[in-house]
């Protein structure tokens, strides 16, 4: 019991050294490299959201420095403490696909007919994220959507690097694709949804199960602000939003370098986009480019970039970029054309409103149909804050209705 006492006598000093450093520092820090506009939806609350975020990060450092944890043990741990109860109109059930930990959401109320699936994957740049951190949004989804919501719980970044989270991903879509019958799901009526890095889990999973003959064909995929691309950090929304919080565009280029080989050595190269030979960018350029992007969404400071040669040393290191099952723009037409019917949620303030804008081209070029909505007023990460207190942003309720 002592060692109890002392170690949360601990926590707290530690604590509240944090914020000392927080005041003294990080908000000047935060105020001098982040920008929130004054169209983003309800913006003290978002500035408050990213100092909170700020503070955690501090302490998670101090902690790590004084040897108790590391700063992203920590963090994970803040951000996935688990504080809700009980639901009354939900069976809620954590199970294993084989290998992969899920969480199963099925409504109370009897259904006159199987219902749809959603397999869900949540976001946090591969590194961040759990079943706890997008516990509210899948209860929402199986509550408000009346669905069978599956949220997956895959192996994170850095400790487990690509392709370990789309594998999980993927072979839990297959093994509940499968067994629909067990959970009075219709098999013809599954579909992939991710916000984020699970956008672009759910992008990658969708195109691989496309061609697959043996499997019911996805009725559709939800992609709610997703990532699906690093050849390009220079789009007019990495540009424009690139100290817009929750996510700066530094952070999204260093959390995909985690995803990939756990290497941040080579992020300046992938800013400046000189990581990527010009011979390959060029053929990728019919996909990936700011003339894609309608002339609108380039008003607000875009300045074209100069397209930069790299090394073959830094090459070898991030040449799988080019691979659709880590950057799903990056898939041939003929595996888009057999992709089912779409919805991309993009947000203006957010730097990967871009690669559901270039995605949605793609989509509608190859004859599918896409639903897109996009949030004037939103940034990135607003639909997990649809439901937080005294926190919550009303642009996020209005896309988790769309999404429903």
């Amino acid at each position: 019991m002592a060692v109890v006492y002392t170690l949360l006598v601990l926590f707290l000093a530690v604590f509240v050294a944090g914020f000392i450093l927080l005041v003294m520092g990080a908000i000047n820090f935060d105020f001098s490299n982040s920008e929130i506009p004054p169209e983003v939806n309800q913006p003290v609350k978002l500035r408050i959201i990213h100092i909170i975020l700020i503070s955690t990060a501090v302490v998670g450092k101090i902690l790590e420095n004084i040897g108790i944890c590391s700063q992203l043990s920590f963090v994970r741990y803040v951000q996935g403490r688990k504080t809700l109860g009980v639901d009354p109109k939900l069976f809620i059930k954590d199970l294993w696909f084989e290998t992969v930990p899920v969480r199963i959401y099925q409504p109370k109320v009897p259904s006159a007919s199987k219902r749809r699936g959603v397999m869900f994957f949540h976001g946090g740049g591969w590194v961040f994220g759990s079943l706890e951190t997008h516990e509210k949004l899948c209860r929402s989804i199986a509550r408000e959507g009346e669905s069978v919501v599956v949220s997956v719980g895959y192996r994170l970044a850095p400790e487990h690097k690509y392709p370990a989270a789309y594998e999980d991903c993927l072979n839990a879509t297959i093994h509940f694709m499968k067994n629909t019958e067990h959970y009075g799901v219709d098999p013809a009526n599954v579909i992939v949804c991710g916000d984020s890095a699970g956008g672009n889990l759910a992008a990658a999973v969708s195109q691989t199960l496309a061609g697959r003959s043996d499997l019911p064909k996805l009725r559709a995929q939800i992609l709610i602000y997703p990532g699906l691309q690093a050849l390009d950090f220079n789009l007019p929304s990495y540009q424009q939003n690139r100290g817009v919080p929750l996510l700066f565009r530094e952070r999204a280029a260093f959390y995909v370098l985690q995803y990939l080989n756990g290497d941040a050595s080579h992020l300046e190269e992938v800013l400046e986009g000189s990581h990527i030979p010009i011979d390959i960018k060029l053929n990728y350029r019919k996909w990936v480019s700011p003339d894609n992007i309608p002339e609108k969404f380039k008003v607000r400071g875009y300045k074209p970039h100069v397209l930069l040669d790299c090394t073959t040393e830094v090459y070898e290191t991030v040449k799988r970029f080019c691979e659709p099952n880590l950057c799903p723009l990056l898939a041939e037409d003929a595996i888009v054309q057999q992709l089912p019917e779409s919805f991309i949620l993009t947000c203006e303030y957010d730097v990967l409103r871009d690669d559901g804008l270039l995605y949605k081209k793609r989509l509608e070029d190859n004859g599918v149909r896409v639903t897109w909505y996009h949030l004037e007023d939103g940034f990135h990460g607003v639909i997990n804050s649809f439901n937080s207190d005294w926190l919550s942003f009303s642009s996020g309720k209005r896309g988790l209705d769309n999404i429903v």
